[in-house]
């Protein structure tokens, strides 16, 4: 009867969690991408559809933002019919690296091993064994490749606007765009310089400057870069005052970094308080296992230990994820 019961018992609390947990997964589910679907409802009201104009507002635009929405749509598109390889190379791109596939996936696999190799020595169960390798050995490597990316961005962003304003006053004294770009490649420090100094290059060698632009896009797709990119190419086909358009994203560029650092100091109290929480379960468990191994032991001996660990692994995620959403400012 004690057996039936203790049965009944560890049946219904792996219930309970089960439930729990999906229930928060549904609430972060919610939180995630509410604002994604008030942003659609706002586009559809204002007669656009993830971002494309219907005919009817097309039919409102001018022939120079018609050119506009196409050059827009053209990459996005072209973004799309990326495979799962071909991402791949993209983050590898963007990182600032060359793509070496072979080099990536021998990394990854070797990544996977050792931290495969870890959890067996520490006496982990084989499901978790396999699963921590299998886990590590593909989102480690792309994790540090969208580090290294928003570092190169941040660098990027930061620099941008001088290289900006460098065009803006080489146009208005009279020097040619390919004479500015130049100066911006000796002068701006990398990964600015080195995107500008690769576009002139490309011009030496006889590639047009839609091809090039499309290239630096590959390597560095900031909404900045994308739309001064697509001014460069309306303004090579049809004409129009480029240092005047040029000024007008520069200062843009400057408010949007004020208010992001601005953003980021608000929310610098947060993110501490939400790092020391986040770690004190770690520090805890590890200050228990080196003063009484035995009392913490049944986490990674027993199948409800088990259980226990991923249910709350899971549910630290979900609210990792949650918090990083809500104090992540996209401007």
């Amino acid at each position: 009867m004690l057996s039936s019961t203790s049965t009944i018992l560890i049946i219904s609390s792996v219930a309970l969690c089960v439930f729990c947990t999906f229930s928060v997964a549904l609430l972060g589910f919610l939180v995630l991408f509410q604002p994604r679907f008030a942003i659609k409802n706002r586009l559809s009201r204002l007669g656009l559809k993830e971002g494309k104009p219907n005919k009817a507002t097309r039919q409102n635009l001018n022939p120079r933002q018609k050119r506009i929405q196409d050059r827009v749509q053209s990459l996005e598109n072209r973004k799309k019919k990326e495979g799962p390889i071909s991402k791949i190379r993209s983050k590898m791109l963007r990182a600032g690296l060359q793509p070496n596939l072979r080099n990536y996936f021998l990394i990854s696999a070797v990544v996977g091993l050792l931290l495969a190799t870890g959890t067996h020595v520490f006496g982990m169960p084989l499901l978790i064994v396999v699963t921590t390798g299998l886990v590590a050995a593909y989102f480690l490597p792309l994790w540090y490749l969208s580090n290294l990316y928003k570092r190169r961005q941040k660098k990027f962003t930061t620099e941008f606007a001088n290289a900006l304003d460098v065009i803006i006053r080489g146009v208005r004294s009279g020097l040619p765009v390919g004479e500015c770009l130049r100066i911006i490649g000796r002068e701006i420090p990398d990964p600015v310089g080195e995107e500008f100094r690769l576009l002139v290059e490309g011009q030496k060698i006889g590639l047009t400057l839609q091809e090039l632009l499309q290239r630096g896009l590959q390597r560095m797709p900031t909404k900045e870069y994308k739309f001064f990119a697509i001014v460069l190419q309306i303004q090579q086909e049809t004409g129009g005052n480029l240092a005047d358009t040029l000024e007008n994203l520069s200062g843009v560029l400057r408010e949007r970094k004020r208010m992001r650092d601005k953003a980021n100091a608000l929310s610098s109290e947060a993110k501490s308080s939400a790092a020391i929480i986040g770690a004190l379960p770690f520090l805890v468990m590890g200050g228990m296992s080196a003063t009484n191994p035995e009392y913490v032991a049944p986490l990674f001996t027993t199948t409800a230990g088990t259980f226990t660990i991923i249910g709350g692994l899971l549910w630290m995620g979900t609210g990792i994820l949650v918090m990083r959403h809500m104090i992540n400012f996209k401007m």
